[in-house]
């Protein structure tokens, strides 16, 4: 292995960002290529069916033993393979030039500006336009839990403390947001059954983040900077401490990763488990609520009979009704109260359905404009 006194200037800047990423595909930006190297080159090569080359890494290397592996990819076309990672489950870490090159003096400056992982995308090309894609935090004590989902393409944040004896709860929730990815503290490692039923059932990314991550000090500061409030009682969370701790960490991972971006989650949205109906993923299944038994396809389902919204948003809204039914009868006649006024009224409804038709994606294109990339 060459020395790093040895290596060249750019292998050595390399191998300094890769050091604060190791779990994830660098992508390093060289010029119009987003390069790999070594390892990464190796996987990526086999992944996404890359010619897999290699090039000197020191000053002396000549030998072939002593060339390291790369491939790369065009940066106008990484969506679709930063996707094609994605949906196998890994992160990708996105090295950047933060100057130009004819004006640089020496080697080029590079910082990587976030690590794309399964819940934190936002590009629409990657995402089902009538569906959420939601990233959980869980935070145990004992037989309590705090649970915080956030969809960063959409800017919503929900959260919740319940008491959970034999974890049946969590299970159930789980089921309902169906998640991409997972985040846990550590002492959530010691809850053998549900590691298998996230494994097994869920099949979605899962990673333990560290302790001080759901510091309660610290989470408490996130998230009432994040919230722009003084006090939790401003947020109803003064009595839900381990609530607290999944926001907070949630908030600490997506900050890590995502670098901007975060403050598009902007309210939040405090629930009790007990306002929907509680059904598990295997009565969620049989009912063929969202995906049919057989095929796993949209068509032939109770949100396939129903849906018949003109946007994105109200997709993704009646998805949400489906998946979590009311139990509040004064809630329920509201929301049948203002179904019955459409109804009654057809030239109401034909001309709201008229204007709907022409609104784009709003939230996902707001959060396009925080991070920066909407054209």
């Amino acid at each position: 292995m060459t020395l790093l006194a040895e290596l060249t200037p750019m292998m050595k800047q390399y191998l300094e960002i890769k050091k604060d990423n190791p779990d994830s595909i660098l992508f390093f930006r060289l010029g119009d290529f987003y390069e790999m190297f070594a390892d990464d080159a190796k996987l990526a090569s086999r992944e996404l069916d890359l010619t897999l080359t290699s090039r000197d890494h020191g000053k002396h290397a000549k030998p072939e033993e002593e060339r390291v592996p790369m491939c790369g990819i065009p940066y106008h076309a990484s969506e679709a393979y930063i996707a094609r990672l994605i949906a196998k489950g890994y992160k990708v870490a996105i090295c950047e030039q933060m100057e130009d090159p004819r004006l640089a003096k020496g080697v080029v400056k590079r910082e990587v500006i976030r690590v794309v992982t399964p819940g934190t995308l936002v590009e629409t090309s990657m995402l089902d336009e009538g569906q959420n894609n939601f990233i959980a935090s869980i935070c145990p004590e004992g037989e309590q839990y705090g649970l915080a989902v956030a969809d960063i393409s959409t800017g919503e944040i929900h959260a919740a403390q319940f008491t959970d004896p034999d974890d049946s709860t969590l299970k159930n929730e789980l089921s309902r947001f169906a998640p991409n990815e997972i985040v846990f503290h550590p002492a959530f490692l010691d809850k053998k059954e549900m590691a298998e039923f996230i494994r097994n059932r869920l099949s979605c990314c899962a990673e333990c983040l560290r302790e001080e991550q759901y510091d309660f000090s610290e989470a408490q500061r996130r998230v009432l900077e994040q919230f722009g409030k003084s006090d939790l009682s401003e947020l109803s969370l003064d009595q839900r401490p381990l609530a607290v701790q999944a926001i907070g960490g949630l908030l600490d991972y997506l900050t890590e990763t995502q670098m901007n971006g975060v403050d598009r989650l902007v309210s939040l949205d405090l629930y009790s488990e007990s306002q929907f109906m509680a059904l598990d993923l295997t009565a969620r299944r049989n009912l063929e609520l969202t995906e049919t038994m057989r095929t796993g396809e949209k068509k032939g389902t109770l949100l396939w009979v129903l849906d018949r919204t003109r946007t994105a948003m109200g997709k993704r809204l009646i998805r949400q009704y489906v998946e979590q039914p009311l139990l509040s009868p004064a809630v329920i006649g509201r929301r049948l109260d203002a179904v019955d006024e459409l109804y009654q009224d057809t030239m109401l409804r034909d001309t709201v359905r008229e204007r709907l038709g022409g609104i784009y994606d709003m939230e996902r294109l707001m959060t396009k404009i925080v991070f920066g990339n909407c054209t």
